[in-house]
């Protein structure tokens, strides 16, 4: 019989509960900064900004931020990140009652541009997917087609696992099924900030995830998920704990900006 909470089974995996624990504190301490007594809006878009940024540079497509402020980036990719993040805000309350249709938004908005119309906010037809991070050969359609079913159904069962081991392998199971075969890193790590947002760890959506992503080994922490093993899939949480602990630094980087004037 298989484990009614197998995210519960994860989060008690050597080096996850005290990983998650740091991050935890480290986005209450944030919470309590006084410039978000008044600014908490313009941090979280600040914060945004900074993630959409992150999120196609860790794709390849890396552009300065006072680029982006003035609207002059034109990358396909970067623009987007850039929408996945902005429609983020509109998508939470349907997150949790209707997964799949937030994934297909998300996908539609990430994609635009870099995938035919007909194919946005669709699941890939084909078995081969783009690897833009050298993770390994997709899965066929028909068994990404079923793993997704498994991932919407995790997400629809209560669990009493922390959000970020939620989030964690929602990001993950997104980047390396990538079942829309465009713009899937987009659209994992929108959904992987959205189920941090939505499940409670950063309802104001300040923590530049993102930001945190990009500056450790993302990759390598990918392809220890994909290999399967509890160790594998315990270092990937972790990763994903510490890009949370990154990410508060940026934001209260921007906090301490705002306070300065």
């Amino acid at each position: 019989m298989s484990d009614p909470d197998p995210l519960a089974v994860i989060a008690q995996l050597p080096g996850v509960p005290e990983a998650v624990d740091e991050a935890r504190q480290a986005v209450d301490r944030l919470y309590r900064h006084r410039v978000l007594r008044r600014a908490s809006p313009a941090v979280s878009t600040e914060s945004s900004l900074r993630g959409a940024r992150a999120s196609a540079a860790i794709e390849g497509a890396d552009v300065p931020l006072d680029v982006l402020r003035r609207d002059e980036a034109h990358d396909p990719l970067v623009q987007g990140a850039l929408r996945a993040s902005a429609e983020m805000g509109r998508l939470g309350s349907t997150w949790r009652k209707a997964p799949r249709q937030v994934l297909a938004r998300l996908h539609a908005v990430a994609a635009a541009g870099l995938a035919p119309q007909e194919a946005l906010g669709r699941p890939r037809a084909t078995d081969d997917a783009p690897d833009p991070l050298a993770l390994g050969p997709s899965l066929s359609a028909v068994d990404t087609a079923a793993r997704m079913e498994g991932l919407l159904s995790l997400l629809s069962n209560p669990t009493k696992a922390p959000a970020i081991v939620l989030a964690a392998v929602v990001h993950a199971e997104l980047a390396v099924l990538r079942p829309f075969g465009t713009a899937d890193g987009i659209v994992a790590r929108a959904a992987g900030r959205l189920t941090l947002v939505e499940y409670g760890l950063d309802p104001k959506s300040l923590v530049a995830v993102e930001v945190g992503h990009l500056e450790l080994p993302y990759a390598e922490a990918l392809r220890a998920y994909l290999g399967g093993s509890p160790e594998g899939v315990a270092a990937w949480v972790q990763h994903c704990a510490s890009a949370v602990t990154l990410g508060v630094r940026e934001t209260t980087a921007i906090c301490e900006a705002m306070q300065r004037g």
